[in-house]
């Protein structure tokens, strides 16, 4: 069957920009065909610095032939019925309709559409150029003299040429005809700028990637990926040394470069008194260069690894030598920042904090760290962590956003902090606490083991979700620009992880009272939000989302340790026979009052009659006890933190809500007895709510 090559050629692509844009192209044009009712055996997209390609392999060359039935108005309908159902259909009178007959509501016109299937070649032609003039970019410009015009070509960089081929293996491909931009497709491209910078003329995928290959382009981002990650390491291994591996800088630099050449550098060893996350982050930065380590040790040594886009005549020396020369710059530079930070105590940058803005609703960052110093203290014996320490460790956490280093280096926030305090002779609670009252970042980010860290890290993001919910500055959609959902995932599990006991209504009202006139925020909405971070943390963990909501929906429910507990408990209660049954039963319990008490507008909230229920039936005799039975040791269960000794109790109450609705009807006679039996359906409804409230189980 037919494929389809595409390539859109232009000038450099940001490297954060290819893999999405490779994908979004796959994925808008498979769409685009499939809506058209062509299907495909495959498709993958690529991505290089200075191209877009597609390969669409097992394209029908023809769409199929379509015959669709359309029903109109009835026979002798008004005349804007019927001349909306020709335009329609596409007739231009009655007399292309047929009529059909139905028995109860008489005659009714009939279109008959049938539609040839339309050539691939054709619906490409049609598909691409729109594609392409609505393509995705986070950002896109016009260029050129047309690009005064309304309308014109917009794209990443200047587009510079397409090639557009589709066609059997076994015949010569036909080029799609399009043209945009001043730009018509065609079977021409380049290679590599400056090793094979001359035209290449292509057919079809296979002789495409050949030919690119030949002319120093390798089109697949994985295997320049692959190619400099092995070069890189065999490089180091030969001069004893063993590669720091990155794989954010890795995916960038395979967007630099479309033939990867690996080559090695130096430093002067001086530049090793530098701590090793500044050099990493200085040759990282700055030069898109890998450092290395001693072999076998974590020190690092005074040589760097750097990809080149060239095969150089002289070996890559001259490459060497300039991004050598840049590297002791920059290092000069971060040596000096090095020696001008140790010379001043955190504390006394503190003043500096007063005169920077954090927001202009909730104050400078040395009224923030106020709050977070007293929230830090007032939390630390609740993480068994010093107060004191606490205390200090809040006030110095930020002290590292005015030194020369984090300014030229802000990822190192908190690190630096940790390596002055280290240097001052501070305790190593403190200095750990700076380091890491930032953590966790995400959800593959480490947490905080020592408690003055956990102390100062749960105040820190306590002081800001409370802070902006005050100041109604809460995620919408998509956009969350102070990243609250992870400062809320981060609180989620810090308290987890470390198997903290907090009430967070609690702490948001002591965070909420440390912001003084500012404060307001609202305690029931913020803490549905944290809700919705603990459903997407059990549930990575395997829980389900909505036993979350089933007891998160009980009164007094704010905290997060205890709260997973009893929502592992109650997953495995329901996994078994018992629990399955006994919700079928609750669930059938509730339907029956919900309709009775809706018919009779009153609530059955009373408790049963002991004694009427006695006089019953042997079932309602039984469901009676084992209800006052059940829920009494569910309650006192739950009292002792004991959520699997509470299912155990309501595991109870399975045989008798299963004969209670076998051998009793609900809706007696007798309206006494009718009255206690819906009764005890709501005790069956309150014993279970002991541990959740089952409304809110699904299945």
């Amino acid at each position: 069957m037919p494929d389809l090559l595409l390539e859109l050629r232009s000038e450099e692509i940001p490297a954060r920009m290819q893999r999405r844009a490779a994908e979004d192209l796959r994925k808008l044009v498979t769409d685009a065909l499939v809506a058209r009712g062509f299907l495909y055996e495959g498709a993958k997209a690529f991505a290089t610095p200075r191209r877009l390609a597609l390969h669409i392999a097992g394209l029908p060359a023809r769409g199929e032939a379509v015959r669709e039935e359309r029903r109109g108005p009835r026979v002798g309908a008004p005349d804007a019925a019927v001349q909306g159902f020709l335009k329609g259909a596409g007739l231009t009178s009655l007399d292309q309709a047929t009529t059909i007959t139905d028995p109860k509501k008489g005659e009714f016109y009939l279109a008959v559409i049938e539609k040839p299937g339309r050539e691939t070649l054709d619906v490409l032609a049609e598909i691409l150029p729109e594609i392409i003039k609505g393509f995705p970019w986070p950002k896109a410009m016009r260029w050129g003299a047309a690009s005064a015009q309304p309308g014109s070509l917009r794209w990443v960089r200047p587009l510079q040429s397409i090639v557009a081929t589709f066609g059997p293996e076994t015949e010569s491909p036909e080029v799609v005809p399009f043209e945009i931009g001043g730009i018509r497709a065609g079977t021409t491209t380049y290679g590599h700028r400056f090793l094979a910078p001359g035209p290449i003329e292509v057919r079809r995928f296979d002789d495409y990637i050949q030919a690119l290959e030949k002319a120093k382009v390798i089109l697949d981002a994985d295997r320049r990926k692959d190619v400099i990650l092995h070069d890189a390491r065999d490089l180091a291994f030969a001069r004893g040394l063993d590669l720091v591996e990155d794989d954010g800088l890795l995916e960038e630099v395979a967007g630099l470069v479309e033939w990867p050449v690996v080559l090695l550098g130096s430093f002067d060893e001086a530049f090793l008194d530098i701590p090793a996350e500044a050099i990493r982050a200085t040759i990282r930065a700055n030069q898109k260069c890998f450092v290395l380590r001693k072999s076998g040790s974590e020190d690092l040594a005074p040589a760097f690894i750097l990809v080149s886009n060239l095969v150089a005549s002289d070996g890559g020396l001259a490459i060497t030598a300039g991004n050598e020369r840049v590297v002791r710059a920059r290092l000069s530079d971060a040596k000096f920042f090095w020696e001008t930070d140790k010379a001043i105590k955190l504390e006394d940058r503190l003043p500096k904090l007063d005169a920077i803005v954090f927001h202009e609703k909730l104050g400078t960052q040395g009224q923030r760290i106020a709050r977070i110093a007293a929230l830090a203290k007032e939390l630390a014996p609740l993480v068994g962590a010093d107060p004191t320490l606490a205390e200090q460790a809040a006030r110095l956490a930020k002290a590292d956003l005015v030194t020369e280093m984090v300014g030229e280096f802000p990822e190192l926030q908190g690190l630096m902090g940790a390596k002055y305090a280290a240097l001052e002779g501070l305790p190593e609670s403190v200095a750990t606490a700076i380091e890491d009252h930032y953590k966790p970042l995400g959800p593959s980010d480490r947490v905080p083991r020592d408690p003055v860290a956990i102390a100062v890290a749960l105040a820190d993001k306590l002081d800001t979700l409370v802070g902006f919910w005050a100041i109604d500055e809460k995620p919408t959609g998509s956009k969350d620009p102070y990243a609250l959902r992870r400062a809320a995932l981060g609180v989620v599990r810090l308290i987890l992880d470390r198997g903290l006991r907090l009430r967070l209504l609690d702490r948001f009202g002591a965070a909420d009272r440390g912001l003084g006139a500012r404060a307001g925020a609202d305690p029931a909405d913020l803490l549905a939000f944290f809700a919705d971070r603990l459903k997407i943390t059990l549930r990575d963990m395997g829980a389900r989302h909505d036993l979350v909501d089933a007891v998160f929906a009980l009164p007094g429910q704010d905290d997060l340790l205890l709260i997973a507990r009893r929502v592992e408990a109650l997953q495995k209660f329901l996994e078994t026979e018992d629990g399955k049954n006994l919700l079928a039963g609750y669930k059938r319990a509730a339907n029956i009052l919900r309709i009775e008490e809706k018919k009779d507008g009153r609530a059955y909230d009373a408790e049963p009659d002991a004694a009427l229920a006695a006089q019953g039936e042997p079932a309602e005799r039984a469901l009676a006890e084992a209800l006052k039975t059940a829920r009494a040791e569910a309650s006192k269960a739950v009292a002792a933190e004991d959520f699997a000794g509470a299912m155990r109790a309501l595991s109870t109450l399975r045989a008798p809500v299963d004969a209670f609705f076998t051998d009793v009807t609900v809706n007696a006679d007798d309206p006494k007895l009718r009255e206690n039996r819906l009764a005890l359906l709501n005790a069956l409804r309150a014993a279970t709510r002991e541990v959740a409230d089952f409304s809110k189980i699904e299945g």
